[in-house]
């Protein structure tokens, strides 16, 4: 297939473009670099089948070959940078995805949405399972992500029902990984970088909030599995192996041989206090379910941040928005 990405040479993207060449399709990867990094894709640009197309696709995308597949992941996707950039947010999540949506029905191609756990928001209903509607507040400093990817979704499924567009729609927990940012302000880079520079960890709340945290490669095969199926969804795809902050924080002390501290801040505002997806629908329907332990995918994640020394600086000003956790 011609697969075109969007936001391909950020953490997530890059895997997915990766996996996509190795396994023989042709893919076109589109990104402005806002928070993706060249050197994600750096190692694709080799591969003839794989090509980088500096674009900002809010201003409109053009392709003129026959594109068989869209994967929509373009989007500030950490507090950090939709903190610093809130109207960016919405206007990809809204003019972006509509021109995405445009390309994909131009083309008859499948569109996959990569949307989020964000948009159920702090929930009142634990697990989630993709039938709850969500507890967000929309006019939180939150709210530029969640409300995006709330849009994108409602966006999708109109296409869908009224151009026929062939829509798949995947919403991701917190997932973690090689190529992450380590001062993208999420909490796994946080804690590993500050581990590996002897800072003290720090700690939202009293660090009893609970996520589940998905390796990405474990990831990626659950989009590619939606992406070569004919499903709609919406499906979760994240670990539903359900951790708290601070246990997550121990074991990355344990992973790293670090004897940091844990310093403990107050909660960011709309901070969800509970986070674990009810997989069912996926492993039904796309025979998916996460395979690679918190530890191991951990170590894989410590390693290649030991191997990016350069990359263990000091940030620019955090955002007010917090850090996700």
């Amino acid at each position: 297939m011609h697969v075109v990405v969007s936001g391909g040479s950020g953490f997530l993207g890059s895997h997915v473009c990766e996996v996509l060449v190795h396994r023989g399709d042709m893919v076109s990867c589109l990104d402005n670099f806002s928070s993706g990094r060249p050197q994600n894709t750096a190692h694709l640009l080799r591969e003839p089948l794989f090509r980088c197309i500096p674009c900002d696709i809010t201003e409109g995308v053009e392709v003129s070959e026959k594109v068989d597949a869209v994967v929509h992941l373009a989007s500030p996707a950490s507090p950090f940078d939709y903190g610093r950039h809130p109207l960016e947010t919405l206007t990809v999540g809204s003019r972006g995805t509509e021109n995405m949506l445009q390309l994909a029905v131009r083309h008859g191609a499948r569109f996959v949405l990569a949307s989020t756990s964000e948009i159920y928001g702090d929930p009142l209903e634990h697990p989630q399972s993709e039938d709850y509607w969500g507890h967000v507040n929309p006019i939180g400093p939150r709210s530029v992500y969640d409300e995006a990817k709330r849009f994108s979704e409602a966006l999708a499924m109109a296409y869908r029902r009224h151009l026929g567009a062939d829509v798949g729609i995947v919403r991701i927990f917190n997932t973690y990984g090689p190529r992450m940012r380590p001062h993208d302000g999420r909490v796994v880079s946080s804690f590993i970088r500050q581990a590996l520079d002897g800072e003290a960890l720090t700690v939202f709340g009293d660090g009893s909030q609970t996520r589940s945290f998905c390796y990405v490669d474990d990831l990626v095969r659950g989009l590619v599995a939606l992406l070569d199926s004919q499903h709609t969804g919406p499906f979760n795809l994240g670990n539903p192996k359900e951790r708290t902050v601070r246990e997550l924080a121990e074991l990355v002390r344990l992973v790293t041989g670090s004897r940091s501290e844990l310093r403990f801040l107050p909660l960011p505002v709309d901070d969800p206090a509970r986070r674990r997806p009810v997989i069912t629908r996926a492993q039904e329907s796309l025979g998916w379910h996460p395979r690679v332990p918190l530890e191991e995918g951990l170590r894989h994640t410590v390693d290649w941040f030991m191997s990016q020394p350069h990359a263990l600086v000091r940030p620019p000003e955090r955002s007010a928005v917090g850090r996700t956790s």
